[in-house]
């Protein structure tokens, strides 16, 4: 179990990611210079997303909100969605043109995955020496690095034995 403070002098509370307060004022500090309010449903939003342990797409989070009996609106998702990822909350990680999917990406070490063009199964990767690369072109170019996201685009052992449609 985690407790965790919100800095305000109030008690803290259990069972919350270590880092969903942190996300939580940094999506209110968001809203609030956009002119926004931070709303019940928002926050349903934003805390179906930090439980979110995989990559996901808009019906996830509307589907896992219905299951935990909380009631939200498509839109609001969708508003919603697009208001994290202007905070940097979330990143959106586009494997098809039907359906944007989406990441937790605040306050989480660069995830790298490989994506099945086929089936659109994902797997994460780890890959050592991409972060010297990064650091190394990043420097050559005078800039400091804070992340970097790869993607590989390629079609898995399964896809590749499945008969083709065509014949």
């Amino acid at each position: 179990m985690n407790a965790v403070s919100d800095h305000t002098g109030a008690s803290p509370r259990l069972d919350e990611p270590p880092f969903i307060v942190p996300l939580c004022a940094v999506f209110r500090k968001h809203l609030k210079a956009d002119g926004q309010k931070f709303t019940a449903e928002r926050a349903r939003v934003l805390d179906t997303v930090i439980r979110m342990e995989r990559v996901f797409e808009a019906e996830d989070l509307l589907d896992e909100l219905r299951r935990r009996r909380m009631r939200v609106s498509k839109a609001t998702i969708y508003r919603t969605l697009k208001l994290l990822q202007d905070a940097g909350i979330i990143e959106p990680v586009l494997f098809d043109q039907k359906q944007t999917h989406y990441q937790l990406a605040y306050g989480q070490p660069p995830r790298d995955q490989m994506i099945c063009v086929e089936t659109g199964r994902v797997i994460e990767i780890t890959v050592p020496e991409i972060i010297d690369v990064r650091d190394r072109i990043a420097a050559r170019h005078g800039w400091s690095p804070v992340g970097h996201r790869l993607q590989i685009f390629a079609v898995s052992p399964e896809a590749a034995d499945e008969p083709s449609e065509e014949g």
